[in-house]
């Protein structure tokens, strides 16, 4: 199912970026257009808020996926930021105490509202966009996906969608056939 939340990009932060699915297609796929299913999301990446999430959250997370997205395709493009893209990034990297236990293995506490998941996103994200793993990053050469994942082997070609593998194969055995005739 298209809606389905994609979880296999490498990273929560890089999970985000995938809740818009065909991104630069025609018609893009929201995967959490409402607080309910962003509240999913949040659980299903072990970020469940202790306060409920509102529309203001959801609207927050929107905006911090998209200029995440922008500084990750630079990154995979090697385009350097800009000023104006960073600065909505420092913004919600705001500090948010992390308490930790040991249990029945290493827990974290939970972020107290949506946005300090959001913060704990947008640090996981500041750490691989100016860190070494950076270089793991690549994007989907599928013109209408154009997903970030990690891909730490450097062997992958498209994102994990099937989908984007299936039509780049099609279309190169197409441009072979075509070269052939």
């Amino acid at each position: 199912m298209s809606e389905d939340f994609r979880l296999d990009m490498g990273a929560p932060w890089l999970n985000l970026l995938a809740t818009r699915g065909r991104h630069f297609g025609p018609q893009p796929v929201e995967r959490i257009p409402t607080t309910a299913r962003f509240r999913d999301w949040l659980a299903r990446v072990e970020l469940t808020p202790l306060a409920p999430v509102t529309d203001a959250d959801l609207d927050e997370a929107h905006r911090l996926r998209e200029v995440l997205r922008e500084l990750a395709l630079g990154a995979v493009d090697g385009i350097p930021p800009k000023a104006d893209q960073v600065s909505p990034l420092a913004a919600v990297l705001k500090t948010e105490p992390v308490h930790l236990a040991a249990l029945d293995r290493l827990h974290r506490s939970a972020p107290p509202t949506a946005s300090a998941a959001l913060a704990r996103l947008a640090h996981q994200a500041a750490d691989w966009l100016t860190g070494p793993l950076r270089h793991d990053l690549r994007a989907c050469p599928e013109q209408d996906c154009r997903g970030v994942f990690a891909d730490p082997g450097g062997r992958r070609r498209w994102c994990p969608s099937p989908a984007c593998a299936s039509r780049g194969r099609v279309r190169a055995l197409r441009e072979r056939r075509r070269a052939e005739s």
